[in-house]
């Protein structure tokens, strides 16, 4: 039992926020494939596959991300007793755990077309760079966004089995989306990362940090409004953005670096905040 929790713990199972907003933009590139006005069943199905896969692989990127990080986990009041930092599991079983995870993962991805499989396969580099680019860059968010929203592309090659330039809009607002929720995020660790060296957005636009987070959601909304110009009106999608684009707003206004606990609850609210999108986006394929 008490080795279960620690697995818990190093994956972060208990924590969803983490898999969903991983799932969110799968379920956005799939909703707009329009699949599920000639196919119920199989959008339903590629939805369940991909949740799998982002709880499979958010869990093994978890791990990897505190091998990569129990130096520096070490030295972080929020981090320091994480499964690897504070010497509760071994390294070596850590990595054991990463390969069994991918490995069950890549079982789901063999379920798709070969395009799919290979911009999966691709993704891998993306997950297990990620972890050391706040060691070079103040822009790992950047790096984080190309990695967490992979999935709208593989979503909509699932069943296109190609990549429109419609898709990579979606895709390139996803990133803007990802950029700012991120940055919020970060916004709990500034104190401890600067003392440690470790980079962030959040670090570098600490004294205008709500305006840089609206910078990156306006141009997320306005990534989107363009794509879908053609399905605003009086009906349920413009219902469903006008909420993601509140979400957002209450987000910004909400956050302040002076109190860690607001940060995590705005970072908690992306959320709905996908949700939201994804019901948007769906509403143009029924």
């Amino acid at each position: 039992m008490n080795h279960l929790k620690i697995f818990i713990d190093l994956t972060r199972i208990n924590k969803p926020i983490g898999f969903m907003l991983l799932f969110w933009p799968c379920s956005w590139g799939l909703a707009y494939t329009n699949i599920i006005t000639e196919d119920i069943n199989l959008f339903f199905y590629y939805l369940f596959l991909f949740f799998l896969g982002s709880v499979l692989m958010r869990s093994a990127g978890c791990i990897f991300n505190d091998i990569a990080d129990k130096e520096f986990d070490k030295k972080v009041e929020r981090t320091k007793g994480r499964p690897i930092a504070s010497g509760r599991i071994s390294v070596n079983l850590s990595f054991l755990y990463v390969f069994i995870l991918c490995i069950t993962a890549f079982f789901i991805l063999i379920q798709f077309n070969l395009t799919t499989i290979l911009l999966g396969m691709g993704s891998m580099f993306l997950a297990f760079s990620y972890p050391f680019m706040k060691r070079v860059t103040y822009w790992p968010q950047l790096f984080l966004g190309l990695t967490f929203n992979w999935g709208i592309i593989m979503a909509w090659a699932s069943i296109n089995n190609n990549i429109s330039i419609e898709i990579f809009l979606l895709y390139l607002s996803a990133i803007f989306w990802t950029l700012g929720y991120d940055t919020i995020y970060g916004g709990q660790d500034i104190s401890d990362d600067e003392i440690i060296g470790l980079k962030s957005t959040s670090i570098k636009f600490k004294k205008n940090i709500k305006m840089f987070v609206a910078i990156c959601y306006l141009t997320s909304v306005t990534l989107v409004s363009y794509l879908f110009q053609n399905d605003v009106g009086l009906n349920l999608f413009t219902v469903f953005l006008i909420l993601f684009i509140l979400s957002l707003i209450f987000q910004i206004r909400n956050f302040r670096l002076s109190n860690p606990i607001s940060c995590l609850k705005s970072f908690k609210l992306n959320n709905l905040s996908g949700m939201l999108l994804f019901l948007a986006i769906l509403t143009t394929s029924i």
